[in-house]
């Protein structure tokens, strides 16, 4: 089969490899779209993301979706011709964290694209049919494929309590946070204010429902927000940007009681906050990690219409193309590149 191979930063090589059998309990999945994530573009400039590196060689990508070809000895629910979701992330399933549901915690889960573990962006992929997810005829495969970064969304929704008449601010309209707007509609925010520094995104995050966008090179996030909200500041801030100066001014713009989500990932990971404002003030800041138990919901919003991800996706290129595909992902305006096998 053929593969994607990064073999050093900023050079991909399309290689020859053997084909996987699947294991009695996984299916071998031919996947058809691949999203190329912010961590991939991190692995292609640099070689490596926190403290991984690729090594030798990887192959990445880990938003997948695509059709079965065969399945093991061992699996019920799937056939042969399945259009299916890759849920990328796989537990123990016996540790702490996996037996109370907080799978996404397992210190010892196997992720698809991540090294050493080898990722989507490959004629076939074996892995367990637990984690694959049959798409309704009315969900795209591309869309299928980008369950991921709306899983990611689903979940920091979650984490912030969002529901009904809710105000949110997402800081960062990039692929987690655009995800992030759908999510929190879905769970019935009213208002939503969108921060980022590209024009062009919060031009983009306002088509897609955001109810006021703030440019942070123009305006001072927390004050804009003050004045939106007469002064409360908002139920939730969901910080999709990894950006310092975001993540710092996310205690500002909450109300007294809110909850502060970060999911973006800082190049630095120490960040000031005003430990006695949060204590007064009494502001939950919570960690959002991955997700856990989404990918269901994440296909039947898509299959009942009520969030957009295909929205997300600025250019498709073909797996011939992946390094030049790489490189237009790199540019600031771009929020979203689809890889097609």
């Amino acid at each position: 089969m053929r593969v994607a191979v990064l073999t050093e930063p900023g050079e991909f090589e399309l290689v020859e490899r053997e084909r996987p059998e699947p294991e009695p309990e996984e299916a071998l999945v031919r996947p058809r779209a691949v999203g190329i994530c912010g961590s991939d573009l991190h692995y292609y400039e640099h070689g490596r993301n926190g403290g991984t590196d690729i090594g030798d060689g990887h192959v990445l990508g880990h938003e997948a979706a695509g059709e079965v070809v065969a399945v093991g000895s061992e699996v019920t629910g799937l056939s042969i011709g399945d259009r299916v979701a890759i849920e990328p992330g796989v537990p123990c399933r016996r540790c702490e964290h996996c037996r109370r549901g907080d799978y996404h915690l397992c210190p010892d889960v196997t992720f698809l694209g991540s090294p050493p573990d080898d990722g989507a962006l490959a004629e076939y992929v074996a892995w367990p049919a637990d984690y694959l997810y049959e798409l309704p005829e009315s969900v795209s495969t591309r869309e299928g494929a980008l369950c991921e970064p709306l899983s990611v969304g689903i979940h920091a929704a979650r984490r912030g309590e969002v529901s009904t008449g809710d105000s949110v601010l997402i800081t960062g309209a990039g692929p987690i946070g655009r995800c992030a707007l759908e999510a929190v509609r879905a769970a019935g925010a009213t208002d939503v204010v969108v921060s980022d520094v590209v024009p062009s995104k919060l031009d983009a995050a306002a088509a897609a429902g955001a109810d006021r966008t703030i440019d942070a090179r123009e305006e001072s996030v927390a004050d804009a927000v003050s004045a939106y909200t007469d002064g409360r500041g908002v139920d939730t801030v969901i910080e999709a940007s990894g950006a310092e100066p975001a993540i710092g001014s996310t205690v500002d713009a909450v109300r007294r009681g809110a909850v502060v989500v970060l999911v973006g990932m800082p190049v630095d990971g120490a960040v000031e906050f005003d430990a006695l404002d949060i204590i007064n003030r009494e502001v939950d800041v919570r960690g959002s990690y991955r997700y856990a138990n989404t990918y269901p919901t994440a296909v039947e919003l898509l299959a009942d219409g009520r969030v957009d991800v295909d929205g997300l996706v600025d250019f498709e290129a073909p797996v011939s193309e992946v390094q030049t595909a790489f490189e237009r992902a790199l540019e600031p305006e771009v929020v979203k590149g689809v890889v097609t096998l």
